[in-house]
């Protein structure tokens, strides 16, 4: 079969593999129709994510058909159409059990591996580095799904077009749960840094769980269009301001964002050339992991009191981290790799009754064959590419 595999830093190529194959009784294999390249996608293609292999199969929002079952799936069947989640869970562990599911403890083989980064293993996640499994991802022609009777949620509405449901599986859940955990009441105001994906639905989300006002921090015009037209929220380009800060301040009465979003995460932009070579350098020298401007930012523009939500990705280690203002402010930090599983057949509900249109955000229609042209055109934002969804057949 065909599938996008990761070569080196800044390289990826469509390669013939092997197909998958039944590898336990909770297996199933998916023949995909439709995956697409997730922001996230771009810190391993960048080469910022650590434990990646060459040959690797990337991907990890994806959908299709059952096409092969292990004996003890019985909620499934051969024909179904299905989205999967990005996380792996068992659904027996003690954090299945609390609906942590991208905390599984028995999804993620590498748990040396991940323990020597992150102190505790997380859960299994397909195509996203040996540091969470080293599983096959779905930007490709099919995939095995582990633990199939607890992942892949089937789509028994026709009349629903995989445009609609496919971000079921990672980003439309990620930015109901970053505004789930800002704990909205009425009359709050929501900050999001980044107009991503992620960033979008975040805003879409907020609103739907009752923000008053969601102000969105970008620097593309089209990414800023784009969040504003289809969920109402205003709007921030940071490149043609002074201090954030000092402009949410004005926007809120001098109070500040009463919840603020990092939908941005490791690869964050910073206008001011000093500050960005600062942290640039030390990324490109491995003496810093990540790039914090956003959350820096997250977190000093926040009212005081306030909670800062973090769902953009990060892979290690920070430097000046602002812990002063976090504990001096009695500052909440909330974050965590989207529990996908947790939030699917609300967020499908939702869509179904017209509450939600998640299309909105695809702006690229690409062939499997083209996907290394996809990464390309999404990492250097080229032609206001904002998602690339793939044709995997």
């Amino acid at each position: 079969m065909k599938a996008n595999c990761w070569i080196r830093p800044n390289q990826v190529e469509i390669q013939e593999v092997p197909e998958p194959k039944i590898m336990n009784a909770r297996d199933a294999i998916v023949r995909i129709s439709s995956t697409a390249i997730c922001g996230s996608d771009l810190h391993l293609f960048g080469g910022y994510i650590p434990a990646m292999r060459k040959g690797d199969i990337l991907g990890h929002e994806f959908m299709g058909e059952v096409v092969e079952l292990g004996d003890e799936v019985k909620n499934l069947k051969v024909g179904d159409r299905v989205v999967v989640p990005f996380p792996i869970a068992c659904g027996a562990c003690n954090a299945c059990e609390h609906e942590l599911y991208s905390l599984c403890e028995n999804s993620n083989p590498n748990v040396g591996l991940a323990e020597k980064l992150l102190g505790y293993p997380t859960a299994g996640v397909f195509g996203y580095s040996h540091l969470t499994g080293g599983f096959a991802g779905g930007q490709a022609q099919y995939a095995r799904v582990p633990f199939a009777d607890i992942g892949p949620m089937k789509i028994e509405n026709d009349d629903l077009s995989d445009d609609k449901v496919l971000f079921l599986s990672d980003i439309l859940p990620t930015g109901y749960m970053a505004a789930e955990m800002c704990e909205i009441k009425p009359g709050h105001v929501v900050a999001v840094w980044g107009a991503g994906p992620v960033g979008q639905f975040a805003a879409a989300s907020a609103f739907l769980l009752g923000a008053e006002r969601v102000i969105v921090i970008d620097r593309f015009p089209y990414r800023l269009r784009i969040v504003a037209e289809n969920t109402g929220a205003e709007t921030i380009n940071y490149e043609q301001i002074t201090n954030v800060r000092e402009a949410l301040k004005q926007l809120t009465g001098g109070r500040g964002p009463d919840s603020c979003i990092d939908a941005v995460g490791l690869e964050a932009h910073h206008h001011s050339l000093p500050v960005y070579a600062y942290d640039k350098a030390k990324q490109m020298s491995r003496t810093e992991s990540d790039r914090p401007y956003a959350l820096r930012q997250a977190i000093l523009a926040c009212r005081s009191g306030g909670i800062v939500s973090v769902v953009g990705v990060y892979g290690g280690f920070i430097d000046k981290f602002p812990m002063g203002a976090v504990m001096n402010r009695a500052l909440t930090i909330k974050a965590g790799q989207c529990h996908v599983h947790k939030y699917m057949r609300p967020l499908l509900e939702r869509i179904e009754k017209g509450e939600l249109d998640p299309s909105f955000i695809i702006t690229h229609r690409m062939s499997l064959n083209e996907t290394p042209q996809g990464y390309d055109l999404f990492k250097q934002k080229q032609d206001e590419c904002l998602k690339v969804v793939l044709s995997a057949n």
